[in-house]
């Protein structure tokens, strides 16, 4: 990938989606889609209920999985405003299908996702980085515990593995930021949490046997994680990181650190949206159905500027990120270890 940008004007990008009428209020679009997203978590829950205690469960834990997986990225969705403008509609929302529906905090979610669309792919300041066990630089290495250096040597291998964590990581995740005061609305978000906790380990319980109900339950959860980790992966794994102080204009920050997927009607499904991870991240608040028709523009505007808009088929995003995982590996083991000692002489 090459791209020698200077200074990039953003303004005439962002006059040019508003001209082609793209961030006007889809709200026909996500009312439907509401309804949709609910009659698919809701009937995922009913064929739960109906199967009763059956290994037709693990079966019912896939599709919850997609479930939550769909419901989590319409909650990315309204955290990002384009649902609505309102901001008690977006916390309304927001609580709704983070805290309730899926178990994790809305509010700490919001934190640290506009954090990264701000510095995305710092080393110091991207959360998205800094929270991950793997590393994708070899300074992300330096000083890591024995697990964790061992998690690294081996990162490509076990990365698709470790998704299976994600959806407890978000949960860990929730839990600290409410204990540190760190979101709005504590005590709402922990009675929401709270009453998800209950909800779900009473249906589980009820209908499952012990057994069933463990195995159900890492299923579902696991494949949870696996869903959002492949979603979100190619968006900015593998593309270039940074540090220090000195940043690039909002533009090339932007682009070049963000990775398109070349898609179908159904990658946008799939996917949220996010298959169109550069459009996403220079206008977050521009409605997921809007995606698809701002990708000429934007691109357009980018070989104008001479700036590089990468795009590339799924399969190759989710290569480009385990090759890029194994270099950091090889880098981060090269340096790590020892100078090898000089022989001795041969003596005469």
């Amino acid at each position: 990938m090459v791209s020698t940008p200077g200074a990039e004007s953003f303004a005439p990008l962002q006059a040019a989606v508003r001209e082609a009428g793209l961030m006007r209020p889809r709200h026909g679009w996500y009312a439907a889609k509401f309804v949709t997203n609910s009659a698919l978590l809701g009937g995922s829950w009913a064929l739960f209920a109906r199967l009763g205690d059956s290994w037709w469960q693990l079966g019912t834990a896939v599709l919850l999985a997609f479930a939550y997986g769909q419901t989590g990225l319409l909650g990315h969705d309204v955290g990002h405003g384009q649902v609505t403008r309102s901001r008690r509609a977006m916390d309304v929302l927001g609580l709704v299908h983070g805290n309730l529906f899926l178990g994790f905090s809305y509010g700490w979610w919001m934190n640290h996702h506009t954090r990264h669309h701000s510095h995305p792919n710092h080393l110091d300041l991207d959360p998205d980085i800094l929270r991950r066990v793997v590393a994708f630089s070899p300074r992300q290495a330096e000083g890591a515990s024995r697990l964790r250096a061992w998690v690294i040597r081996h990162q490509a291998a076990l990365f698709f593995p470790l998704l299976n964590l994600e959806g407890l990581g978000l949960r860990i995740g929730s839990v600290l930021a409410i204990r540190r005061g760190t979101v709005r609305r504590p005590r709402t978000e922990t009675v929401l949490l709270a009453v998800h906790a209950v909800l779900y380990a009473a249906a589980v319980l009820a209908v499952l046997g012990p057994l069933r109900a463990v195995l159900f339950v890492a299923v579902h959860q696991g494949l949870f994680g696996v869903y959002l980790g492949c979603v979100f992966a190619p968006n900015h794994k593998g593309m270039p990181v940074r540090d220090g102080a000195d940043e690039p204009d909002w533009l090339s920050r932007q682009v070049l650190t963000s990775r398109n997927i070349r898609s179908t009607r159904l990658h946008d499904f799939c996917y949220g949206g996010l298959n169109y991870q550069i459009e996403h991240h220079l206008f977050p608040g521009l409605p997921r159905p809007a995606l698809r028709a701002s990708r000429p523009i934007v691109r357009a505007y980018c070989a104008e500027r001479g700036l590089d808009y990468y795009e590339v088929s799924a399969a190759r995003s989710y290569r480009e990120v385990l090759r890029h995982l194994r270099t950091v590996s090889d880098q981060a083991g090269r340096s790590a270890a020892p100078p090898a000692r000089p022989r001795p002489s041969a003596v005469r």
